[in-house]
This record gives structure tokens, C-alpha cells and sequence, in this order.
């Protein structure tokens, strides 16, 4: 849909959303009048260099020619369906995604919160079936972000957050141990406790990345202790780090992994794995979805996951993003880059996250900050070094501007 076709202006979009819109994010001012690849053009024709990907989504690049048409062929099928008539997008998918990261069972949903709602109700109704109703306490890292409907949100540790002022009490259940502190997760583990949920890097806190001992080592708590292991995968899976999920830089498997953004390729789509034993506790009645399994999201993400995979985009991402950090560690005021494959931040030694973020979209560069001092970005895994380069270029330019 373009402003002609519409007879509108720039101005009235603006018009329409200020008024009508409950607004809770800072509007970029431009109107994102179409993508492509790793570029989106505002209503005047302008490029706009992608770095910041959808959040993560348009792993393929924007607006990937299979997707667009898997989506036009499936739509002049079958748009949507209710979940009682076997599905063609649905069952191909799911053959693809367990056979890919070696998971039994899957279950989609329609975004990353519900994904991860959906992963925490699997964990306490296992634990509730098989050690009784107050089996359901999970711990969850400091600084981690899970999504914000209530469970999700409760998930997450960030009780000074804007996510979360406001909105409490939190849902029970929930306790929050230190990233990268074995020691710290092991004392908050009690008799109720069923779980442990981590992201293998916390995207939304500061782009933090797990060691290796850390991962060593609460896999063997939840060995020693009896718990299930939840992997959040939202930000971190389908190639963004290198590997199909993040957790297997690690040689660990988890019990339930959840995923969304890059898995549909635009299209809102999410889902769990879990092993056969866990994905029992499900049975029907006891969890659903209306829009979870659509079938032109689902045809959308066999398309996007087959780009991902035949073009090696996880090897691109992690030697492009290897090289992307090594240059941004030498751009001036960086403390800090950091990160894996083309999840990326730099950390500034001063509070200025938001003036770079905001003097990079001025010279038509899209990252994002998160806090003061941390700006973050997540391109589409198509990105070269060439790309990074003038990502580079403007960086450099936004910072020495302040």
C-alpha cells in the first residue's frame, strides 16, 4: 500500500497515528514505504541501511523474493484455517524445524511472547503431572527479557524496567539469579523449583553472551537437581549467532527451546520444540491457539528457513559479524563491541546510546539503544563486509558528531 494508492500524504499518516494510535514507541520520522533486501526506502525514495532488521526478523533480507511468493501462492489456498483440518504449510514446517535442530515435537504459535508463554506453561504443567502442584517455581537470569504478557514478563528479570513498572504484581514462581553465576542459580533453586529458562544472549539486556562454563555448568545443575532446561531463542535462533539456535554453540540440548522473529521472514510466527517426554504434558484441552500454525505464516517460514539454510547464511553471519565487531572495537568512545554473528553491540563510555542512535538514523544508518550506553544491532544475515563497513563509516561519523 503506497500513499497514491490511498490518497493520502506523509502528513496525514502522521495525523491519523498521533491521533488514533496508542502510542508507546519513538516514531522515526519517515514513513517506511518499502524494503528490500538489506535496505528500507522512506515515502520520498530514500534508502535507509537496515542494521536493526525488523528486531531481528528479516533474517533472508526484506521483502526475500521465495518469501513473498510462498506467501502469494499459499494466500490464493487457504488463508486461514482453524486447527482441527490437517494442514499442508503446518506439517511440512514442523518436519523442518524438528529435523533441523534435533528436536521430537513442536507447537506454533503467533509471536515470541506467546512462544515463550507457551514454553513456561509446558515446563509447570510437566512439573505439576509429575511431582505434584507445587512443582512450578522457575528461575530466570538478571537483565533477561522474555516478552510482555504476564508470564513472559514475569519471566523476566528486570524489575526496574519500564516492562514491568506499573504492571505488578508479577505472577508468582518466578526468581532471578545472575548471568554467567552458576553458583547464584544453584542457592535460588528450592524444592518447587522445575526449571531454569535462559537466553543464550541477552539480546534486550545489553547483548550479554553466556560463557561456556556458565552453559557447562547449569546444564549439570538441571542433571544433578532433576530440572528441565528452556532455552529462549526468539532473538538468538535460526542462524543469527552462526548455528540453527544459540544454545548449540555450547554442545547442550534443552528440554524446550522457543523461537520466533526470524523464523517466519515477516510473517508472525512462533513456536516450541520439546523433547517427546516434556511436549506429553500438553494434551488437548490443556493449551491452544487460533492464529498459531496459520498456513501462509507457516508457508512464509518454510520459505525463510530454506533461504537460511541452502545460502549458509549462519556461516555468513558469523564471519561477517566477527569481522563487524573487530571494527567497531575501533571506533572512538567504544568501551566495549561485543557479541556473536550478527547480534552486535557496542558499548559507549559515556551516556550517548540514544544521541548515536539517533545522529546514525540522520545519516541513514537504523540501530537501536538499549539504556544509556549500549547501542545494538541486528541486520538482516545477508549483510557483507561491505555493509558493514559503511555501517561503520556512520557510526564513526555519529559519535565524533556529539
Amino acid at each position: 500500500m503506497q500513499l497514491k494508492d490511498v490518497g493520502l500524504t506523509f502528513e496525514d499518516v502522521k495525523k491519523y497515528t498521533e491521533k488514533y494510535m496508542i502510542e508507546t514507541y519513538e516514531r522515526f520520522p519517515f514513513l517506511a514505504a518499502k524494503a528490500e533486501g538489506m535496505y528500507l526506502y522512506d515515502q520520498d525514495g530514500n534508502a535507509y541501511l537496515d542494521f536493526y532488521g525488523g528486531i531481528a526478523v528479516n533474517s533472508a533480507g526484506s521483502c526475500n523474493k521465495k518469501v513473498v511468493d510462498a506467501v502469494i501462492d499459499q494466500v490464493q489456498d487457504v488463508m486461514h484455517v482453524f486447527n482441527y483440518p490437517y494442514s499442508i504449510p503446518q506439517a511440512v514446517l514442523a518436519k523442518l524445524v524438528c529435523e533441523t535442530i534435533g528436536m521430537d515435537k513442536i507447537f506454533f504459535q503467533s509471536s515470541g511472547t506467546e512462544s515463550n508463554e507457551a514454553m513456561i506453561k509446558l515446563a509447570r504443567k510437566y512439573g505439576t503431572d509429575n511431582f505434584g502442584e507445587n512443582k512450578y517455581h522457575i528461575i530466570t537470569a538478571k537483565n533477561s527479557f522474555h516478552g510482555r504478557t504476564y508470564g513472559a514478563m514475569s519471566a523476566t528479570g528486570q524489575p526496574d524496567n519500564a516492562c514491568q513498572l506499573g504492571f505488578k504484581p508479577m505472577l508468582p514462581g518466578f526468581s532471578y539469579a545472575e548471568f554467567n553465576n552458576v553458583d547464584d542459580f544453584a542457592a535460588k533453586v528450592t524444592d518447587d523449583t522445575i526449571a531454569i529458562m535462559l537466553e543464550p544472549i541477552q539480546g534486550e539486556g545489553g547483548v550479554n553472551v553466556a560463557t561456556q562454563e556458565f552453559m557447562d555448568g547449569i546444564q549439570q545443575l538441571c542433571k544433578d537437581k532433576g530440572l528441565l532446561l528452556l532455552m529462549d531463542e526468539i532473538q538468538t535462533g535460526w542462524y543469527r549467532t552462526g548455528k540453527a539456535m544459540g544454545y548449540m554453540h555450547y554442545g547442550i540440548k534443552p528440554d524446550i527451546v522457543s523461537m520466533a522473529k526470524a523464523i517466519g521472514g515477516g510473517m508472525p510466527i512462533g513456536a516450541i520444540c520439546a523433547t517427546e517426554k516434556v511436549a506429553s504434558a500438553f494434551t488437548p484441552g490443556s493449551h491452544g491457539t487460533t492464529y498459531g500454525g496459520n498456513p501462509v505464516a507457516c508457508a512464509a517460514a518454510i520459505a525463510e528457513l530454506k533461504e537460511l539454510i541452502d545460502r549458509n547464511l549462519g556461516d555468513n553471519a558469523a564471519e561477517v559479524g566477527a569481522y563487524f565487531m573487530e571494527k567497531l572495537a575501533t571506533l572512538p568512545h567504544v568501551k566495549e563491541s561485543r557479541g556473536r554473528g550478527l547480534l552486535v553491540a557496542i558499548e559507549l563510555d559515556e551516556d550517548r546510546a540514544v544521541d548515536v542512535k539517533h545522529n546514525a538514523l540522520d545519516r541513514n544508518l537504523l540501530t537501536t539503544a538499549i539504556g544509556a550506553k549500549i547501542v545494538r544491532m541486528v541486520p538482516p544475515l545477508i549483510a557483507t563486509k561491505e555493509d558493514c563497513d559503511k555501517a561503520v563509516e556512520i557510526l564513526k561519523a555519529s559519535i565524533e558528531a556529539l
